[in-house]
């Protein structure tokens, strides 16, 4: 019976040491746990741990540092610490849910991604890891496990000229603004950090409001998550979409809650540098006809490189007849008129995505053409009617705002509708006249339904605007008329009846010209002869140098870019090599040859060639 008894008490004082124990490790953990979110400002807006320490990304691929917490991560992320893993996952990632473990705070200058640095991911990663960053790129088109791992508030490089830095450089006394954010279905490192780096890098005084408008994002992290963490910044209002409206009309909604007298619209995947915004107001605060935008640096897509440019070699916006907007050097005549690089430069065009204006301009103007869809056409329409109707443009150089450039866009729309050809269409019948026609031969003279436009045509009619040939004149003379080219179209082989073909976009450039069944709809087979023997689409050239005919930027030169065509003979001659192009002989491909008149591969026909606009010289040079 004792030995009984004494078992008995035995195992009971076993199970109460044991129940301690466990007590012991469980208030262990919580305070553990109370500790570690005090540190961290006990705040929503300072989810997860102090910074881990990575070694320096450049120099070597990325190892994780012991964690500071051990909480379990998410499965279904699949995710374990013996690589380079987000920080967000094992800082507590809820599954189904995207970023609550966000870092807020920078850590030290060598911690992932900090003053702007590129984030490298190690090869080793495992299949999981690698499925996690694959799933990143196709819901975002950037690298979003990449930027889970760098701070939401992040220290960037200082861009601005020291002339920038001067005292008394800005009016004192800035006007507010609301800032104005669209997202649909935006990674929520990124958006987070888009607005930490407003609130951050602005002064407190000049921002009266973020407005952030969600297009009708369907992403779980994107609807209670956002409320509840934007709920603990009094500036941050939410508006959202309650159908898919697309950029435009999302900007447009955002507008409506605009109560500051400058508004400015910046994308959801952008970082604001120190600085940025004073500049901006302070033009806008001198001219309210002034419309700004900042110098946009570009954040690499894939390692969130912070790139930025001094402003020596900062770009101005232009356009193609295709009505795209493209980059150019800033003209050394507008250089001219300036004696500090740092001073804010006219610019024929906006990029549109970034940029700051007049409220009550802005509406003056028509705000956008609520008949344009989805995205695209609208940054001209703004460019030219701010020129055209009394107002002015300025890349400023001071203010530099990164931005996530993709490569595509993730997003889906309705199939069957040309969006982008559409708004084109409109904004040439409003705003270009008589030389909306070169726009049109690039799309084969079809319009397509593209709307009614009388109450745009009355609001230029009633504001008074310029002509578009004063807005080429005096804004931007550097453009090439097409009108003044020899010939226009195709330029075909008739006997293959293969065309030259080619895109001429900036990532064209250097590449060998294709060929390809002429098909008439223009397009990548639209080329100009020009009158000094260039062929040229805009501000592209072919151009040869010896091994491929190629793309490149057209100089002027001639040289490399003088091609002499005789509608006699139907030869395209070389101007400096004197050989002739061809076709080859199984027609995959352009060649260039000893000229001979009787080789069919030789002969080559221009649309609309008209001789009389040959200049003098070419005429020479041809005979």
């Amino acid at each position: 019976m004792k030995l009984t008894n004494m078992k008995y008490y035995s195992m009971f004082f076993l199970r109460r040491r044991t129940l301690i124990l466990k007590a012991v490790l469980i208030l262990t953990a919580l305070w553990f746990m109370i500790a570690l979110l005090t540190t961290n400002g006990g705040s929503r807006n300072a989810i997860g741990a102090q910074p881990v320490e990575y070694e320096d990304a450049e120099a070597k691929p990325l190892k994780m540092a012991k964690p500071t917490s051990t909480r379990r991560k998410s499965e279904s992320y699949g995710n374990n610490l013996s690589d380079a893993r987000s920080r967000v996952d094992w800082l507590g990632r809820i599954a189904g849910s995207e970023g609550l473990g966000v870092l807020a705070a920078p850590g030290s200058d060598n911690a992932p991604g900090e003053l702007g640095k590129p984030v490298v991911l190690p090869k080793n990663l495992t299949e999981e890891t690698k499925q996690a960053v694959a799933e990143g790129w196709k819901k975002n088109a950037f690298n979003q496990y990449v930027s889970d791992l760098i701070s939401i508030r992040r220290k960037l490089p200082d861009p601005r000229d020291e002339w920038c830095k001067q005292p008394g450089r800005y009016l004192e006394d800035l006007p507010q603004t609301s800032v104005v954010i669209c997202f649909h279905n935006e990674a929520w490192s990124v958006l987070l950090r888009t607005v930490h780096s407003v609130l951050d890098r602005s002064p407190a005084h000049l921002i009266k409001e973020i407005i952030l408008v969600d297009d009708f994002s369907d992403m779980p992290h994107l609807m209670q998550q956002l409320d509840d963490y934007m709920s603990s910044l009094p500036k941050v209002r939410i508006v959202r979409a309650t159908r898919r409206e697309g950029l435009i009309r999302a900007r447009l909604i955002g507008a409506r809650y605009v109560t500051a007298p400058i508004l400015t619209y910046l994308d959801s995947h952008c970082e604001c540098t120190e600085g940025w915004l004073e500049p901006l107001l302070d033009r806008i605060a001198r001219n309210k006809t002034t419309v700004v935008c900042p110098v946009i640096d570009v954040i690499d897509d894939n390692t969130l490189e912070y790139h930025y440019r001094d402003s020596s070699s900062v770009n101005v916006g232009g356009f193609d007849w295709n009505l795209q907007f493209n980059w150019h050097p800033v003209p050394s005549k507008e250089r001219a008129k300036h004696q500090n690089t740092a001073e804010p430069v006219w610019s024929p065009t906006m990029a549109g995505g970034l940029f700051a204006i007049d409220k009550e301009f802005f509406e003056k103007l028509g705000t956008y053409d609520n008949g344009f869809d989805i995205w695209g056409g609208e940054n001209l329409e703004l460019s030219f009617k701010t020129w055209m109707c009394g107002g002015t443009l300025e890349i400023v150089p001071c203010s530099h705002v990164g931005h996530i450039f993709r490569k595509r866009s993730p997003y889906k729309w309705r199939t069957g509708v040309n969006v982008l050809k559409k708004n084109s269409v409109r904004l040439a019948e409003v705003w270009l006249d008589d030389y909306a026609k070169y726009y049109y031969q690039r799309v084969g003279n079809d319009k397509g339904d593209y709307g009614d436009v009388s109450s745009r045509k009355t609001l230029r009619k009633n504001l008074g605007c310029k002509s578009f040939e004063w807005y080429l004149k005096n804004i931007y003379p550097e453009l090439f008329i097409p009108g003044e080219s020899v010939a226009h179209g195709e330029i075909a082989n008739p006997p293959s009846t293969m065309c030259i073909d080619s895109a001429a976009g900036p990532e064209d450039m250097k590449k060998p010209v294709n060929l390809w069944p002429c098909h008439g709809e223009y397009g990548n087979q639209y080329w100009m002869y020009s009158k000094n023997g260039e062929i040229r689409r805009d501000e592209t050239c072919l151009d040869y140098s010896g091994h491929d005919v190629v793309l490149y930027p057209c100089h002027g030169a001639k040289g490399n870019q003088l091609w002499l065509y005789d509608p006699n003979t139907k030869l395209l001659k070389h101007g400096s090599s004197e050989k002739c192009m061809a076709i080859s002989r199984n027609k995959d491909k352009i060649t260039m040859e000893t000229c001979k008149e009787s080789e069919d591969r030789q002969k080559w026909t221009m649309e609309n060639f008209n001789a009389e606009r040959l200049s003098p010289e070419l005429i020479a040079e041809i005979q």
